[in-house]
């Protein structure tokens, strides 16, 4: 546990001193963001906000990890790496599209048939991964069933080795396309995405620390309920580190932001929920637990199939954040108001894995 919390410390440490330096080599080279001028006109003061912050949170969130390793004398484990990787990955992805966009002065960055097989590629080989790396008790990072709290008795390797191992892959990169793209709609406002991937990123660390004092690998007792995660410790520590940089990172992006994640930081922070649900066995959990990433999606799906359909449009404008802020709606009050939003997801998502639990004793 104190690993857990050294990591959490130092994530946040190194983000909050870090992120003021980088917002000044950003703006000496003028790498700032680009504003459509067809989103909501509040949004033009923004222009020439420095971005990619998400550097930092990666950045912070590695060297966070690798420390609260070392200074505690533990191994690191192939479910951290697999998290981190999924992370770095996608954040790769993800500074690609928003240095495309810096360069050449426009909103659109990468191509989106381009975004996503970046994306894939991230995303299949972690799947891959996922299911190699067995520890002494023949336990693998990932497992070919859905799970919701824990494994389900849906089994997606039910037809052999080689045509689960497709399936799982299609299934893992279902989740990590959905969550990345998720978070990353969600970023649209100052702060919004970085509070809320906060509050979720807490609960994993709940989920991995409570995992973790309950694993079958501790408990020997016939017939008690256990949790079959690898490294659930391990998860924990990924998921403070990369709590604390982001929350550090709050502090500069919060409204009126000095600095912008970008597309670096909102899918590398989408890769890092999806790689922790699909690690620690609470996949579909994640639908809850990111209940508003979920409702901003469906917004703009909503939004998208309206005028496809009708040529009439349920929001103002999409996503759902924009919607507001066009009703008139202060930003500040927006963020606020979707933070709660965020955290009774978050409370239900954690009252139904506890309830779970303790309804099965």
């Amino acid at each position: 546990m104190i690993a857990v919390l050294i990591a959490a410390a130092l994530g946040l440490l190194f983000s909050l001193v870090g992120t003021p330096f980088y917002i000044r080599f950003l703006v000496r080279r003028g790498y700032g963001q680009f504003i459509r001028d067809d989103g909501p006109t509040s949004h033009h003061t923004k222009r020439g906000t420095p971005t990619m912050g998400g550097v930092v949170i990666i950045l912070a969130t590695l060297v966070a990890y690798f420390i609260a390793h070392l200074t505690t004398w533990s191994a690191p484990t192939a479910s951290g790496f697999l998290v981190l990787f999924l992370m770095a990955g996608l954040g790769f992805v993800g500074f690609l599209d928003d240095f495309i966009k810096i360069s050449k002065q426009r909103s659109l960055g990468l191509r989106s048939v381009p975004k996503l097989i970046g994306q894939a590629v991230v995303g299949i080989t972690f799947a891959v991964l996922a299911l190699q790396f067995p520890n002494s008790a023949f336990r693998r990072p990932a497992s070919e069933k859905i799970s919701f709290i824990r494994d389900t008795p849906i089994d997606l390797g039910f037809a052999g080795a080689i045509v689960g191992l497709i399936l799982f892959v299609i299934w893992a990169n279902l989740i990590v396309t959905a969550v990345s793209n998720g978070v990353n709609l969600t970023d649209g406002l100052d702060g919004l995405a970085t509070g809320a991937t906060v509050m979720v990123l807490g609960a994993y660390v709940l989920i991995g620390t409570w995992q973790s004092n309950q694993s079958c690998q501790l408990i020997a007792h016939a017939g008690q309920k256990c949790y079959e995660v690898r490294d659930p410790r391990d998860l924990a520590l990924v998921a403070a580190a990369v709590m604390g940089a982001a929350f550090g990172f709050l502090w500069w992006n919060t409204s009126p932001a000095k600095i912008f994640m970008g597309d670096t930081g909102s899918l590398a922070l989408g890769g890092t929920l999806a790689g922790l649900a699909i690690l620690s066995r609470t996949e579909l959990l994640l639908i809850v637990l990111g209940g508003l990433f979920v409702v901003i999606t469906l917004s703009v799906i909503i939004q998208v199939g309206s005028f496809k359909m009708t040529g009439k449009r349920v929001f103002l404008m999409a996503p759902l954040q924009h919607h507001f802020e066009l009703k008139g709606w202060a930003e500040v009050t927006i963020v606020v108001r979707f933070w709660i939003i965020c955290g009774l997801f978050v409370a239900l998502g954690l009252g139904m894995f506890y309830a779970e639990w303790v309804v099965g004793l």
